[in-house]
């Protein structure tokens, strides 16, 4: 057996699967043998809940038959065959059928696990208007709780009050809504997930006409979003009857309002489509939502009038691999579409940010130094373009290039070059002098000519920079544009106090390094900029990440940031999911190895640069994330307790003390070094 940690469920996913059967008209023990063949397809796939149609048992566009006890008595043998067959079998299953209860027909879902029922929900929301007469045949679940019902020599908890819960598996907690249950103002899944469902389910039929299906899609992200859930949707297929009605089986899986996996449609195939929905991230997301929890209070917290039934799931933790894409970029969508969309909102959100400051501190000048390198890059285009919608001249905007004991002759070009493009008024400060200086007042070994490259040969450059950009907006009476980015704030990567750390505005604060280089490849595609400009884009962003503060060793090779403190597409990603989800270490590098273990490159979008192309090993990766976990819990923090202010611009947060993110600063990263050291093979 493979260690648990190579195990989906041991960190709070559930393989879910919507089911799409061949459907038959008014047959139901064929339907049973072809729900049957489906979940023997899931057992082997491991699949932990599969959702099949609405009525999948029974058929659905049958009218009057639904009201035959011949058709009623052969849907309830079906059911009985269903259970019989998943006794040898994983998956807990939810099947359609109607059902005879106290003299009236339910429209139902149906929870089989292991040759138990484990309950039956009836439909709450009967359609009676268009194509739809269910009000002729069933009679609806609204308020039905407490009760039974004798089904497949089994008595079973009844009602619309139902939770389904594995005593083995802690995320794993599902409710059941049928069809047009969730076109209803207030869906069930609602208060299901108010009480405390981590994945709604919905058993449908729901008939096919041009633009339902992008309707369903809109339903199913909305439903999955506003409920904090993951919402499984699986809707009948071709098989049905066509009297007037045509179907196209739509399966989905979504999970907060972000697609996972869909089928395809008009398929006269059968079809499972599987993933993997992160209950666990569900969970924590209604923990830092309080707002779920108001909604629960004011709704009588549903969780006191529903019953949790349990169940023994037996999940095997011997399953490898995980059945979901995991982007190795969260800050960065995977579609070019998408990607415009971001980067326009970011940039703008930067940039207005910025005009707002420079208007209400009444500036004349924004100070800004440019080294060549990607975020000061930035910070200067989001202030031309800060400048351009307030009416200014770019002249007013002093750009310094500030070379010292390592900067590349390249780099100071590329600073010179993107000055003159854009029009600003540059200047340059040689910083050697004063930092030989200072390093001569300190009694350091470099100012008696040894090769000493320690953090004060290195921090003496860099508080020299930022103290020249204050006095020089002293003097000419303006701001300094803070250049860092969220990436380097998560690291501690900056120079504290006179340092890159402060600024009198941070407008990068809020973009994590990943983004950075989409944005300034978003300002060329769009023409931002001229042409003159976009070429030294072109140049900066070829060029290698480095603070540039010891000069280059004999081979030549230049200070690496990376060799450094890691790879940044690493460290970002571990930012996305300790800040804005919380999520355990080890569960992290999980999800890390799923999305780098591998450098195909065909799995990525053209629009990614060929960097993004790597691939990483375990150990790298728990390498790395423990670097990360003690830089961000314990090294740095106190950096982030006095950074001033700049716009938050990624939705997965900020590092501000005044926003997202709230910690002491002299915490330890001890409990999550555990955690991950403790998990790992």
């Amino acid at each position: 057996m493979r260690h648990r940690f190579f195990s989906h469920h041991t960190h709070g996913f559930v393989r879910v699967a919507a089911a799409t059967p061949a459907a038959m008209v008014g047959d139901p023990m064929a339907a049973a043998a072809s729900t049957i063949a489906l979940a023997q397809e899931a057992n082997r796939e491991r699949v932990d809940l599969v959702v099949y149609p609405e009525l999948n048992l029974t058929s659905y566009a049958i009218d009057d038959l639904h009201l035959q006890d011949a058709l009623l008595a052969a849907s309830e043998a079906a059911v009985a065959a269903v259970v019989a067959a998943s006794a040898e079998l994983h998956p807990v299953l939810l099947v359609g059928a109607a059902l005879r209860r106290n003299g009236r027909v339910y429209n139902t879902a149906v929870a089989i696990a292991r040759g138990r029922i484990l309950g039956v929900v009836p439909k709450s929301f009967l359609p009676n208007y268009r194509e739809y007469y269910e009000k002729r045949w069933f009679a609806s679940g609204l308020g039905l709780g407490g009760l039974t019902i004798d089904v497949a020599g089994q008595t079973v908890p009844f009602g619309t009050d139902l939770l389904f819960a594995a005593s083995d598996l802690p995320d794993f907690i599902f409710h059941a809504e049928i069809c047009e249950d969730f076109w209803a103002p207030a869906p069930p899944s609602t208060t299901g997930a108010l009480a405390g469902a981590l994945i709604c389910c919905n058993l449908s039929a729901s008939n096919i006409v041009i633009g339902k299906g992008r309707e369903r899609d809109l339903l199913c992200a909305a439903q999955s979003a506003r409920a904090v859930c993951a919402y499984v949707y699986s809707a009948t297929g071709p098989g049905e009857s066509t009297t007037d009605l045509a179907w196209d089986g739509q399966g989905m899986v979504h999970e907060l309002g972000e697609l996972l996996a869909t089928s395809g449609r008009f398929d006269l195939a059968t079809e499972l489509v599987v993933a993997d929905v992160d209950a666990g991230r569900v969970r924590l997301e209604r923990m830092r939502m309080g707002t779920f929890n108001d909604a629960a209070a004011a709704a009588g917290h549903p969780e006191t009038r529903f019953r949790r039934i349990a169940f023994e799931h037996a999940p095997d933790f011997a399953d490898v691999g995980l059945r979901r894409d995991i982007r190795r970029f969260p800050f960065v969508p995977n579609t070019p579409a998408t990607l415009d969309e971001d980067c326009y909102e970011a940039f703008n959100i930067q940039v207005e940010g910025l005009r707002k400051r420079v208007v209400a501190s009444g500036s004349k000048r924004l100070v800004i130094g440019v080294s060549g390198g990607l975020d000061s890059t930035h910070a200067l285009l989001v202030a031309a373009k800060a400048f351009d919608r307030l009416g200014r001249p770019r002249t007013e905007i002093l750009g310094f290039t500030m070379p010292g004991f390592a900067t590349g002759e390249a780099t100071k070009a590329s600073a010179w070059a993107l000055m003159r493009a854009l029009g600003i008024t540059g200047a340059e400060i040689d910083i050697t002098p004063a930092a030989r200086q200072m390093l001569g007042d300190l009694g350091h070994p470099f100012a008696d000519g040894e090769p000493h490259y320690d953090v004060t040969f290195e921090n003496v450059q860099a508080g020299l920079r930022t103290d020249y950009l204050f006095r020089l907006a002293n003097q000419r009476e303006g701001i300094v544009v803070g250049t860092g980015d969220l990436s380097e704030l998560a690291l501690g990567w900056c120079t504290y106090g006179v340092g890159d750390q402060m600024s009198h505005y941070a407008v990068n604060a809020g973009v994590p390094k990943t983004l950075i280089q989409h944005l300034i490849r978003w300002t060329e595609r769009t023409g931002q900029y001229d042409d003159a400009t976009n070429r030294v884009l072109n140049t900066i962003l070829a060029t290698e990440i480095s603070p540039e503060l010891v000069p280059a060793g004999a081979d030549g090779a230049i200070q690496s940031t990376q060799d450094r403190i890691g790879p940044y597409e690493l460290h970002d990603f571990f930012l996305h999911y300790v800040v804005r989800h919380g999520l355990a270490p080890s569960k992290i590098a999980f999800m890390a190895l799923h999305a780098w273990h591998d450098a195909d490159a065909g799995r990525w979008p053209a629009h990614f640069p060929a960097e993004s192309r790597n691939a990483y090993d375990l150990p790298t990766i728990a390498k790395w994330l423990e670097a990360f976990l003690d830089r961000f819990f314990r090294t740095s923090q106190f950096k982030r307790s006095a950074i001033p202010n700049g716009p938050k611009v990624a939705a997965a947060g900020a590092l501000s003390p005044r926003g997202d993110w709230r910690a002491p600063s002299d915490g330890t990263a001890t409990v999550w070094l555990d955690e991950l050291r403790a998990a790992l093979p």
